[in-house]
């Protein structure tokens, strides 16, 4: 492999949206290291070609978004944890050898951990939603050592599909029997796209959840969802989307600029300003 420059690069379709470019950009200049970080919008039929060159387009690795996660995992070596989830979201040179792993998981059991600490001091947990990111967050519960996970969708069969590849610790619920599941749960983590801005809204009542429970929403426009709203007004604990968006990529700036880089209130306030300014 030729020697690259010190380039990483998120590939999307679409991705102009990201706010990666800010959070590496700051990351770089905050630890004097001479590098770039550029979005490349690449279609689905381009994606192969682009990750299978990956160093001739000048890049040690990359972050991968929506459609190409999955791709992204059959077109590289991956670790457990991007097999366990079904994707793959950050990919690095290992000598010749393109790995990949999902670094989704440990942004959010980090966010947790920064925003409320003791959390997984829960025998039991709440998570709605049966997608990609569904499956990140069970993992690192289950990681983490949460005994039950109850996993909460609107299409019960997909729940399903998540249940079974993570055995007996997972029971697939019906969307209806959320109520009933909150008042057993330490921890509430809304996976789906509801609640976000544009889509429908989140419409479940909190009051069934215990009181030293935790409520985290991996949405983040807005920073501050109604789920979020409503736990804070009952006096819960909460982790937002925007906490999970940067610790997720602090391993792959490591990976690829040889520095593990910190998640500071100086960092979350220029992202903070970004979006209030979109």
């Amino acid at each position: 492999m030729t020697q690259q420059a010190a380039a990483a690069c998120l590939i999307g379709w679409p991705a102009a949206h990201s706010r990666s470019p800010i959070i590496h950009h700051f990351w770089l200049r905050t630890l004097g290291i001479e590098g770039g970080y550029s979005i490349e919008a690449v279609p689905p039929e381009g994606f192969g070609e682009f990750v299978l060159h990956l160093a001739a387009h000048g890049y040690r690795g990359a972050n991968v978004t929506i459609p190409h996660k999955e791709r992204a995992l059959q077109l590289t070596t991956p670790d457990e944890r991007a097999r366990a989830v079904g994707a793959a979201n950050t990919l690095w040179y290992d000598g010749d050898t393109l790995r990949s792993t999902n670094t989704d998981i440990e942004g959010f059991i980090n966010n947790l951990d920064a925003c409320a600490p003791g959390w997984d001091a829960a025998e039991e947990a709440l998570v709605l939603g049966a997608g990609g990111s569904s499956r990140a967050v069970v993992f690192g519960l289950l990681e983490r050592g949460v005994k039950r996970v109850r996993l909460a969708n609107r299409t019960l069969e997909r729940a399903r599909v998540v249940a079974d590849q993570f055995k007996g610790d997972v029971v697939p619920t019906p969307w209806d029997d959320i109520p009933a599941a909150a008042a057993q749960a330490g921890l509430l983590v809304n996976t789906t796209s509801l609640g976000m801005k544009g889509q429908p809204p989140l419409e479940i009542d909190l009051a069934a959840l215990p009181a030293n429970a935790v409520v985290a929403d991996l949405v983040y426009v807005p920073l501050e969802t109604e789920l979020l709203r409503a736990a804070r007004a009952r006096g819960l604990r909460t982790a937002d989307g925007l906490g999970m968006l940067l610790h997720q990529a602090v391993r792959g700036f490591e990976l690829w600029f040889g520095q593990r880089p910190s998640v500071t209130a100086e960092l979350r306030a220029l992202v903070e300003a970004d979006l209030a300014a979109h």
